[in-house]
């Protein structure tokens, strides 16, 4: 049987750190704070929305545990309203994963994104239908890099082996926790050298990614 293939989505299908960071700037004007640079944003993506909210607040010296939970419900409601066509997509994306579902493989999604704005996103992008599978970060009492989420990602694309492809280093761990081989996309997120992360292989062409699945594919054969 094929592998499956599970896609981590921001920093590694998407270049969002732009996006996110507008949406959460109409949050910081409406608080009375300095606007979020892109590094910044960048920096505080990974981990889902509500980590991404602490974050930025304390970077700007007013996280309150108190008022966190309406903070947090008014960056969800702001994020849920962005359009999807705002998140851009890395180079030759669309066409990989095109590509791996004409030749067998079942395909998921693995996100920290809460399901409203992924959905909007995978829609503004003809994306949604490809996919066997949606475990976005409000689907589990579990996160990334707890191994949950990735697991109920394999368990719903159906029985056999399972390739994981993310970008940081929340995915690295994550795929070491499930037991899962890591494709690592370079031109992520990441900050940490590719040589002190644990992944099965590198790229920075998505055209590279069905080859690399079929020669990991094999190697899971020859190993199981």
């Amino acid at each position: 049987m094929k592998p499956a293939v599970v896609f981590d989505l921001d920093g590694t299908l998407v270049d969002s750190a732009a996006a996110i960071r507008d949406i959460a700037n109409i949050q910081m004007a409406e608080l009375g704070l300095d606007q979020l640079t892109l590094a910044e944003a960048r920096s505080y993506i990974g981990n889902g929305a509500p980590t991404f909210l602490e974050r930025a607040l304390k970077a700007r010296n007013v996280y309150s545990q108190e008022q966190f939970k309406e903070r947090l419900h008014r960056f969800e409601e702001l994020y849920a309203q962005a359009p999807g066509e705002a998140n851009i997509p890395f180079p030759g994306v669309g066409a990989a994963m095109r590509a791996l579902v004409e030749a067998g493989h079942r395909i998921a999604l693995c996100t920290n994104k809460p399901l409203a704005p992924t959905l909007v996103l995978l829609d503004a992008h003809g994306w949604r239908e490809l996919f066997t599978a949606i475990v976005s970060g409000d689907t589990l009492p579990e996160r990334k890099p707890h191994p949950a989420p990735l697991i109920e990602a394999a368990r719903r694309s159906g029985a056999g082996p399972v390739v994981y492809v993310g970008d940081s280093e929340v995915d690295v761990a994550t795929a070491d926790a499930a037991g899962v081989q890591l494709l690592l996309y370079a031109g992520g997120y990441r900050k940490t050298p590719l040589t002190e992360l644990k992944h099965a292989a590198a790229f920075e062409d998505f055209a590279e990614v069905p080859a690399l699945v079929a020669r990991h594919a094999r190697e899971i054969a020859v190993t199981a």
